[in-house]
């Protein structure tokens, strides 16, 4: 199962009450207060782990508490601290505080491995009756009540970290090319939507300047209304650097490849506008089957841009393509 989308309801532990306490030992009379603080309430902290790919373990812990702190004692000794509560989120993990009825401004966008994020912060102990007294004031029977913890529901969504998207429509062949191009191995079969999540991978060897390449489910026209699958997964191709439009150049559903590149353009932009803008490259598909000849000239001249003929069947064409990729990337 994948899970890109939770709500999580948080509680950070309370601080403990300080002690009222007096010392009382032989051969010491009028002691005076020795009463400890209480111990700090645990924190709600997220830590980034790079071997997550989804939000899976927090969709089954909708409640995250973190442990109270203790009360102090006597001897001015201090109440143990709160234990915090540790939430682990794949990179790419975008937290929003939930007002009633609606999602807020980003509080943290988490992409980096091993970055940690206080969400809910634990409460500070209350101060014992010995940190009452003074020159004027030598029994105070006082104590402080531990501050209560921050608590509150948020809204955790990931965004997939890829360098390059792949987009197109469905049976586009997406998924046959991310196995050509990469060792991953999504489930490739000859009907609509065997893509229902994204998949990542790396394209390249050590040796190389590799790169990442997401394949997300096919779009349709009206996904950026929710229509079909890509709605829930546009998101994760915002963060690509360059995207990689694939066009079924054989129409093999019956559909005009030179119509599919232009509702594929038209469903990014209306997504998001940056999406439209950002930097692309065409995959013209399957051009080992031979009705293809005749769309990629029509393909050429609508898009004015340059299309790379390639098929994730033979292999045929994509060195080109994985060149023309790496030349677009930073370095």
């Amino acid at each position: 199962m994948f899970v890109d989308r939770v709500r999580i309801h948080a509680n950070a532990g309370n601080g403990g009450r300080g002690a009222v306490s007096f010392l009382r030992e032989k051969f010491v009379p009028k002691g005076g207060p020795d009463g400890g603080d209480g111990g700090d309430g645990g924190d709600i902290i997220l830590e980034v782990d790079p071997q997550l790919n989804n939000l899976i373990d927090l969709r089954f812990r909708p409640h995250a508490r973190a442990g109270n702190g203790n009360t102090g004692s006597g001897k001015q000794c201090s109440g143990r601290a709160g234990k915090d509560c540790l939430l682990k989120v794949p990179p790419g993990t975008v937290i929003y505080p939930l007002p009633p009825g609606e999602e807020g401004d980003p509080l943290i966008d988490l992409t980096n491995p091993g970055e940690r994020f206080v969400l809910c912060a634990g409460g500070r102990g209350g101060r014992g009756n010995s940190r009452f007294a003074s020159s004027t004031r030598q029994t105070p029977r006082m104590a402080e009540d531990g501050r209560p913890g921050e608590s509150g529901e948020f809204i955790f969504v990931l965004k997939s970290i890829a360098q390059v998207g792949l987009v197109g429509l469905p049976n586009a062949g997406k998924s046959s090319l991310l196995a050509a191009l990469s060792a991953a191995r999504p489930k490739v079969a000859s009907y609509p939507f065997t893509t229902l999540a994204p998949y990542i991978g790396v394209v390249g060897s050590a040796e190389e300047n590799r790169f990442t390449l997401a394949d997300i489910p096919g779009l349709v026209e009206g996904a950026h209304d929710g229509k079909g699958l890509g709605h829930d997964f546009l998101r994760h191709i915002e963060r690509c650097a360059v995207l990689l439009l694939v066009v079924d150049t054989a129409g093999t559903e019956g559909r005009d490849p030179v119509e599919d590149y232009r509702l594929l353009r038209k469903e990014l932009r209306l997504h998001d506008a940056a999406l439209g803008q950002r930097t692309f490259l065409i995959a013209a598909n399957k051009s080992d089957l031979p009705e293809s000849a005749k769309n990629l000239a029509a393909l050429r001249a609508a898009a004015r841009k340059t299309i790379f003929s390639v098929s994730a069947t033979t292999g045929e064409g994509l060195p080109d393509l994985i060149t023309a990729i790496r030349d677009l990337l930073p370095s």
